[in-house]
């Protein structure tokens, strides 16, 4: 009953943002929780919400995060933006994150398909802060776009985390993404994955869909790298304006 409830919750709070927002613009900034290698336009705005929902009750481990995010494009090819994600869960005084984030895009070369970036993302508790750190994840990602109909690309880099309290698991990792159309412009399978048994450490595989030539939504299943129930469904829909 709990794993309805979740999906229709997560549903419907998405699919209320999607038809509020208007559409008339297009970016990835992300794939699922890995960072692509894109990044958004000069003068343009990405938002975008998280819903992600451990399927089970909450006296049984279970949770739901609802993490709004909003990306801007400030030229040279430059991104910055600002998470802030809010946890309910049994625990009480679960902390609020924000997460303000930059990310720079090197190099791109649209012939071979090539493109690379690096940024990073602070993680800042604002309230209930007990147990809690403030850190940093710095992060850099190469793509390679496979030329071709239903060509694949697929994303490579390491991260680091940065002050760190000591004990909270590893201290970085590699990350690795995959996207491969199955119908070009609509569908597509993603999953991306971060090693490490840290918060980070997770494999996501799902869709993407195409909701207007403007906007996408995700659906997926990430799975932890370790902990027994340590996995979620995780719904976003990003949108360009």
């Amino acid at each position: 009953m709990l794993f309805v409830k979740s999906i229709v919750t997560g549903v419907f709070v998405v699919t209320l943002i999607a038809l509020a927002i208007p559409k008339n613009a297009s970016a990835q900034s992300t794939l699922f929780n890995i960072p692509s290698t894109d990044v958004v336009a000069k003068k343009k705005v990405y938002l975008e919400f998280d819903f992600i929902s451990h399927l089970e009750s909450h006296s049984n481990g279970g949770f739901q995060a609802y993490v709004p995010r909003a990306v801007v494009g400030v030229g040279g090819r430059t991104e910055i933006g600002v998470n802030a994600a809010f946890l309910d869960a049994l625990a009480p005084d679960q902390p609020v994150e924000l997460q303000p984030n930059l990310k720079h895009q090197f190099y791109q070369n649209e012939g071979n398909g090539v493109t690379v970036a690096a940024g990073g993302i602070l993680y800042l508790p604002v309230s209930h802060r007990t147990g809690t750190d403030t850190f940093g994840l710095i992060y850099t990602v190469v793509s390679k776009q496979v030329k071709a109909t239903y060509g694949p690309r697929v994303t490579g880099g390491a991260y680091g985390l940065v002050g760190r309290v000591s004990g909270s698991g590893t201290s970085g990792g590699a990350i690795v993404g995959y996207e491969q159309p199955l119908a070009p412009g609509k569908v597509s399978f993603v999953a991306d994955w971060l090693s490490g048994k840290n918060r980070f450490g997770y494999v996501t595989p799902g869709l993407a869909i195409t909701v207007s030539k403007t906007s996408l939504l995700y659906a997926g299943y990430s799975v932890g790298n370790q902990g027994r129930k340590n996995n979620a469904l995780f719904l976003y829909y990003g949108i360009t304006f």
